[in-house]
């Protein structure tokens, strides 16, 4: 682990830096081998590492953030994704359990040929539209999610939103400036403005709903927008500096989550606290 790692010497440097791909080699495999649908991304070896769960956004399977969840295994952070409750009628409530089973297969289990483990002091929460919602559920839910992420964050049901004042543990939320489906105004604000802990919230001003996802698949013919290149940078670059400081305390992605940089200026309005004092 870089935990020792110094601050990069700007916001841009940072960026630069942390949203290219990590020192670690990766590893991907079928998460229901060790009894749960998805999706696992690791380094090819390390102990007590961090680890963050994942969520689907509606209708969209975990393979869809596959290039995401290894840029984020590449610098040290085990990921596992559950591919559960896909269908129209998905249950929030339900796929947040899941996000929880999976942190505890990840925690609980040697993954890999048994040369990786995970600290269960260092868990995470993340996810897309409807899996970001679940993301506030399951820290709503669970004291070990120390760290939550969203992308394009939607209302759930039960409601995020009321969710989001019980969560203490920081978090980063990216709203996507051109999103049809869950605009920031009725998603990502209101959920970021009732937070319980630090909060940083941005909008990426050209990214659509399907900005952070990956592949071709059939729902963009009944979803708004495609998948976007320099969305999907932004998103790689920010969650890796800010899972690394929250779950590994590596700082060298401090001036990142503390400055504006290109496309994704921070929403003071929507903002309070520090996620890098």
């Amino acid at each position: 682990m870089a935990r020792k790692a110094k601050k990069l010497p700007s916001a841009k440097h940072a960026f630069v830096e942390l949203s290219r791909r990590g020192p670690h080699d990766v590893l991907h495999g079928d998460l229901a081998l060790v009894g749960l649908p998805g999706i696992v991304c690791t380094p090819r070896t390390g102990t007590n590492l961090p680890a963050v769960v994942f969520g689907h956004g509606l209708l969209q399977p975990p393979r869809r953030y596959l290039a995401l969840m290894r840029h984020l295994a590449s610098w040290g952070i085990v990921v596992v994704s559950p591919a559960t409750h896909r269908g129209p009628l998905a249950s929030h409530r339900l796929y947040a359990e899941d996000m929880r089973t999976a942190l505890d297969i990840a925690a609980g289990v040697r993954l890999g040929d048994g040369r990786i483990s995970v600290d269960p002091n260092k868990l995470g929460a993340a996810g897309h539209a409807m899996g970001g919602g679940c993301a506030v559920l399951a820290a709503a839910e669970d004291p070990r999610i120390k760290a939550v992420a969203t992308l394009a964050a939607a209302e759930t049901l039960p409601s995020a939103l009321d969710a989001a004042a019980k969560v203490k543990s920081p978090a980063l939320h990216l709203a996507a400036g051109e999103d049809l489906l869950t605009p920031p105004v009725a998603n990502a604000e209101p959920i970021s403005r009732a937070w319980g802990g630090p909060v940083q919230m941005r909008t990426i001003k050209k990214a659509t709903h399907l900005g952070f996802t990956e592949g071709v698949h059939w729902t963009q013919l009944l979803l708004h927008g495609k998948p976007e290149y320099h969305t999907q940078r932004i998103a790689k670059g920010l969650l890796t500096a800010f899972f690394l400081r929250a779950l590994a305390n590596d700082r060298r992605g401090d001036l990142l989550l503390n400055e504006n940089i290109k496309g994704a200026t921070i929403d003071q309005v929507n903002t309070h606290g520090k996620l890098a004092a």
